[in-house]
């Protein structure tokens, strides 16, 4: 039985077995040429030895490439785990229901011409799916290009990329939505040596979904680093559990997430709808669960390349070694950038290495220049030096062309004295040599890049990886009571009010009908005051001129009264005008915004930046998926750029920041209980007070589906 099999019964992403590692496989439309469609599977799985059973079915023949062929599945000597189908579109419904009917766990579609066509094939998909779903048999496409696994010989795929040869022997899976990416990325893995044996791919969608797919992936015993690739998300639960698992699982996730876009403008009237896109809310998501993105298919395979070393430091720090001191000034300005520490060396480890090469630069990155490799007895003390006294958990060393030259092998042998010596750190080598010395180093236990820029994103990638996995679960969300919205969107003083109930706070403020009434409610509240029009159809009131700021007396108060209700008569001649909010100043807080969208995909997310009206051009904003408690919200706050201005920069007082993260900890609560219906909520601004003094929204909208 295939380790893979034998590991994956269990898990939530059990059901995926009979597909990704079958014991018994029928071929629909198989073909006796070996290079069509249907023929391929089968050429390959003979070549590869697949040690199960393959059952070609071909109601025109009686043999398919020296293999019994069967009229239909009815007549097949045994149920099959998995089908391959490759028939025309119009007998692939049917065959769904052969299949179903006949007891086989799942299909994997090749055919073409469904959803990705037009509404008819649309229709043809909903009907082989439900097909399928009534005799509980999973499907993988349709218009998929399969998947393989070069560990077990299994491939259910038609791709021609094993023209050009067999995949490395690995622990590298990949899971893509894209066939001919998914390919692409195997082939270029194959060409640089990388081992990336098992490969899925997704197709349609129809039934089984990427998600799952990284989750078996996660599950699977002979998997050490998932690569992914997805141009959208269809179902969120499984891909956030597959997530979980993986992190749970201590394996690295690096994808690939294109398909860019941006809420436009007319689309949602909210701030937060406005600049939450869809890629920000992704990445807000991958972020959370600790999964890396990659920009470009380099990147994804430096990272799994290296990730594969399975040394994931939680508090990562580099140290380099180095002959070319222009090497180092390069290395020290990518490691700055993606956030990876090079402390110096201590004092008395830099005066050693002086004392070994008097013109070194000891201090990290450690230039030991060409002496090192001029007098090889330098060499170990050198490293070791940097390797034990430095005591840096990821350690690279720049000997580019040199490791081309004779004097390498004795150099080599040098530093592997030290790693052997400190096995637990991350050794990485920037290096150019013969391709067969590089598989040998790797095999070695090093892992080789020839661009130390490339080095070091994956250096820092391995840190990030140890700090999700070492992150100790999160503060559960606060409790709210049961959330009521009304029939209708709010106005901002009801909409203060719902929220009030969920504890989040507002400026002081009353709504008054009259002139007279707001007279008195601003000589309660002490001037000055705001007054801002009060009306349902009005969510955004600046838009209109309808917040006047710094109303100083009550004549003030009368006229500007008068000016918000004209403004409103003359800009919305249609909306409910119910009068004017007015409100305490606040003073001397910092001014941020605190917001909810809700994601067709993840359902509603957080905001938190910056207030005022600048928010929507910085977009120095964070997100994150709801609920989350106060630690998540502290965590948030603290990661825009402008925290410094909530910190008590250039002398201002530090914000109250505890206030605000529970504040914004209960908005997302709130949301999350409020249901579908929620569609937007803004506070903006959010008024964060000097520490001890609260957080006070002094504008709230909440936008109803």
């Amino acid at each position: 039985m295939p380790s893979s099999l034998a590991a994956a019964r269990t898990g939530r992403f059990a059901g995926l077995t009979p597909l990704l590692a079958p014991r018994s496989i029928a071929i629909l439309g198989a073909s006796n040429d070996p290079a069509r469609i249907g023929g391929r599977p089968i050429a390959y799985m003979k070549a590869q030895n697949f040690q199960g059973a393959l059952y070609p079915v071909n109601p025109n023949r009686t043999e398919v490439q020296g293999l019994r062929a069967y009229p239909s599945v009815a007549d097949l000597p045994e149920t099959p785990d998995v089908a391959i189908v490759a028939v025309p579109a119009a007998l692939a419904v049917q065959a769904a229901e052969d299949l179903g009917k006949r007891g086989t766990k799942a299909a994997l579609v090749f055919t073409a011409g469904f959803a990705e066509v037009d509404a008819a094939g649309q229709a043809a998909q909903d009907r082989m799916v439900a097909a399928a779903r009534a005799h509980g048999m999973r499907i993988l496409g349709p218009n998929c290009l399969g998947v393989f696994d070069g560990r077990t010989g299994y491939y259910a795929t038609f791709s021609s990329s094993f023209d050009s040869g067999w995949p490395v022997p690995g622990r590298i899976g990949i899971a893509s939505q894209s066939g001919a990416y998914g390919t692409h990325l195997y082939t270029l893995a194959r060409n640089r040596g990388i081992g990336a044996s098992l490969c899925i791919m997704t197709g349609n969608e129809a039934d089984v979904t990427v998600g799952e797919c990284i989750g078996w992936l996660a599950e699977n015993p002979d998997v050490d680093v998932i690569a992914a690739y997805i141009e959208g998300i269809r179902e969120a639960p499984g891909l956030l559990a597959a997530f979980a698992t993986a992190r749970a699982a201590r394996k690295p996730i690096v994808m690939m997430k294109v398909g860019r876009s941006a809420l436009g403008s007319a689309a949602a009237k909210s701030h937060t709808a406005s600049i939450a896109g869809d890629d920000a809310v992704t990445e807000a998501v991958m972020a959370e669960f600790g999964v890396h993105r990659a920009r470009t298919s380099e990147e994804m395979l430096d990272i799994a390349q290296t990730a594969t070393r399975r040394i994931y430091p939680v508090r990562n720090t580099l140290g380099m070694i180095t002959l070319s001191g222009g090497a180092g000034v390069l290395v020290s300005d990518v490691a700055e950038q993606a956030g990876l520490a090079m402390p110096a060396m201590p004092e008395d480890a830099q005066a050693k290495l002086k004392s070994l090469v008097s013109f070194c630069a000891p201090r990290n990155p450690v230039d030991a220049t060409a002496q090192v490799g001029n007098d090889l007895n330098l060499l170990e003390p050198f490293f070791e030096t940097m390797v034990k006294e430095g005591g840096y958990s990821s350690v690279l060393g720049f000997f580019t062309m040199v490791a081309s030259s004779r004097r390498w092998p004795a150099m080599l042998e040098r530093l592997n004295a030290v790693r052997a010596k400190y096995p637990d750190r991350l050794y990485v080598l920037s290096a150019i040599a013969p391709e067969p010395a590089v598989r040998a180093m790797e095999a070695d236990g090093w892992v080789c890049h020839e661009d130390p820029s490339r080095a070091v994103t994956a250096i820092a990638a391995m840190g990030r990886f140890g700090a999700a996995f070492a992150a100790p679960p999160p503060a559960p969300p606060p409790a709210v009571p049961p959330v009521v919205l009304p029939a209708t969107t709010p106005t901002e003083a009801e909409a203060k009010r719902i929220l009030a109930a969920a504890g989040i706070a507002a400026a002081p403020e009353a709504a008054c009908a009259t002139a007279e009434a707001a007279v008195a409610a601003a000589e309660g509240f002490g001037f000055p005051v705001v007054l801002k029009i009060l009306s349902p159809d009005i969510l955004h009131k600046s838009e209109i001129g309808g917040v006047l700021l710094d109303v100083a007396d009550a004549p003030a108060v009368r006229a500007g009264f008068a000016t918000l209700m004209a403004r409103a008569r003359a800009a919305a001649p249609q909306a409910r005008i119910e009068g004017v909010l007015v409100a305490r100043q606040m003073r001397g807080g910092v001014e941020c915004i605190l917001g909810i969208h809700q994601d067709p995909v993840f359902g509603p997310i957080a905001m938190f930046g910056l207030g005022g009206v600048f928010v929507e051009v910085l977009q120095d904003v964070v997100f994150r998926r709801c609920p989350f408690g106060e630690d998540v919200a502290a965590d948030m706050i603290r990661a825009i750029r402008g925290f410094p201005l909530l910190d008590g920069a250039r002398g201002r007082p530090k914000a109250d920041v505890a206030a605000l993260a529970a504040m914004l900890a209960r908005l997302s609560a709130f949301a999350a209980a409020a249901g579908p219906r929620l569609r937007a909520i803004d506070l903006n601004p959010v008024f964060a007070m000097p520490e001890g003094g609260g957080a006070f929204a002094a504008d709230a909208v909440i936008e109803l589906g």
